[in-house]
């Protein structure tokens, strides 16, 4: 028999598979407005179905009225910061986008605990305790308010650190990470005890625990790791809704969750593996530590050069790699940069672009800063598609990028960022390096780029030389 019921339920497999399509059409620049397309619908027709469900289960008007005036005033304010927002300041965005799940997966579990818990001789709880799922609820609970409130902090934190209201460099705590395994024993001890005796006071214990858990995790990782970050909270984020899914029993919030909580995972785990480093030992900080005494080093002097004395470079060139970071995305000359590649390309020029995996502060920053300049897909690879050309490349240019393009992770093994795989552009005959200063990179760490042989600097800010250098041309 049709029912609005199970249209809700019809419409939530639905939604799943559209957020399916959405991650498969994300996954690669030319299907990615796509992927974006499959992701809208997706999540409009979860919203049409949680409102149907609600009908179909005789809501009150009152709160039929705030369900639909809440969807209402999130959908305008979503829409106002994605018509407000710079690319530069995306990472950020996402960040506090996350706080966002966190806090709800916390409200959520509060929400079950009072309906639940707290009322054992409700209605609510005698079904659930004569199906003999009490328990398992008390464990929903705890683990959902848990996870919640890691991502919530943990989101806010950086955000901080993303928006550069507060430093990059990590917290250094003594003994930090007995601070974070402790608190993570005490969690287990905690929801043992939840379950088997749930009391208010041990709910209120893991909540604050969880809070200063997830600010202590993501303060005291530094700025060099911070893409990972975000991919991180993002996979925190997708747990926490499907521990929300298993509260509130539904089905697509666990679907949902599930995918984001694994996708972002992976994504993490791709990213580390990128970088050379363990999760763990993200998790545990280390890029962003200040470097101490190679700061003082002395590399020699930089030589500088002028937008006029590069076009001449580029245009006397056979090959050119470019080499973007986030200083291109902070100065918006990602537009510059796809002029100057199709006047160097009308030259018969070899144009690519080489895209380290943490580039920028978000994952595939660059590739969308890129896209959006309308710059062609298939000249655009990944670090490792590239790496092995530089030998062989007339001029590289490296725009806003500083840590990625740091020889001092492969050949200084004091070095904080030790060991993290980096764009060799050092070995291509000529390097033009954009930046405003001499100021050390987003992780702390000087560059000796700046100091080689083959090696110029051109200051100022990266879209004012770009157009100075299309305009020499």
């Amino acid at each position: 028999m049709f029912t609005l019921e199970t249209a809700a339920t019809a419409a939530y497999v639905v939604a799943a598979l559209l957020f399916i399509l959405a991650l498969a059409g994300l996954s690669k620049h030319e299907t990615s407005r796509a992927g974006n397309t499959f992701g809208m619908a997706g999540m409009v027709v979860a919203l049409v179905a949680t409102i149907a469900l609600a009908l179909a289960r005789h809501i009150e008007p009152l709160g039929l009225g705030l369900l639909i005036a809440a969807m209402a005033i999130g959908a305008a304010i979503g829409l106002w910061r994605a018509r407000v927002v710079e690319m530069t300041g995306m990472p950020e965005l996402i960040a506090l986008l996350h706080s966002f799940v966190g806090l709800a997966a916390v409200l959520v579990g509060w929400n079950g605990y009072l309906h639940v818990e707290h009322d054992l001789a409700g209605a609510e709880a005698a079904v659930l305790s004569n199906e003999g799922m009490l328990g398992i609820h008390s464990a929903e609970v705890f683990i959902g308010v848990f996870i919640g409130a890691v991502t919530f902090t943990g989101s806010i934190v950086a955000n901080l650190k993303l928006s550069a209201r507060i430093k990059s460099a990590p917290l250094m705590l003594p003994g930090k990470n007995f601070l974070n395994v402790g608190a993570l024993v005490l969690f287990v001890v905690f929801t043992v005890w939840f379950v088997i005796e749930p009391q208010l006071w041990l709910l209120i214990v893991v909540t604050v625990l969880a809070l200063l858990l997830g600010w202590h995790l993501v303060a005291s990782i530094g700025g060099g790791d911070m893409p990972v970050v975000v991919s991180m909270l993002n996979s925190y984020s997708g747990w926490a809704a499907a521990a929300s899914g298993f509260l509130l029993s539904n089905d697509l919030l666990i679907v949902t969750g599930a995918l984001v909580g694994s996708s972002g995972a992976y994504l993490s785990y791709i990213m580390c593996k990128a970088m050379n480093r363990s999760f763990i030992s993200v998790i545990a900080g280390g890029f962003g530590i200040e470097a101490g005494p190679a700061e003082d080093k002395d590399y020699g002097e930089h030589r500088e050069i002028t937008a006029e004395g590069a076009a001449e470079l580029l245009s006397s060139a056979s090959s050119v790699i470019i080499t973007p970071g986030y200083g291109m995305a902070v100065a918006q000359a990602q537009y510059g940069v796809a002029e100057l590649t199709r006047k160097l390309r009308e030259r018969g020029v070899t144009v690519r672009f080489g895209i380290h995996p943490v580039a920028g502060r978000l994952p595939g920053h660059m590739n969308v800063l890129l896209a959006e300049a309308k710059v062609p897909y298939d000249i655009v690879l990944e670090m490792d598609e590239i790496n092995d050309d530089f030998d062989n490349t007339s001029v590289v240019l490296v725009i806003g990028a500083n840590d990625t393009v740091n020889p001092a992770a492969s050949e200084d093994p004091g070095s904080p960022i030790a060991g993290m795989p980096v764009l060799t552009v050092w070995n291509a005959e000529h390097v033009i390096v954009f930046k405003r200063s001499m100021a050390s990179g987003y992780a702390g760490v000087q560059n000796p780029l700046f100091f080689r042989e083959n090696t110029q600097m051109l200051f100022g800010d990266a879209r004012d030389r770009v157009d100075d250098i299309n305009a020499a041309l």
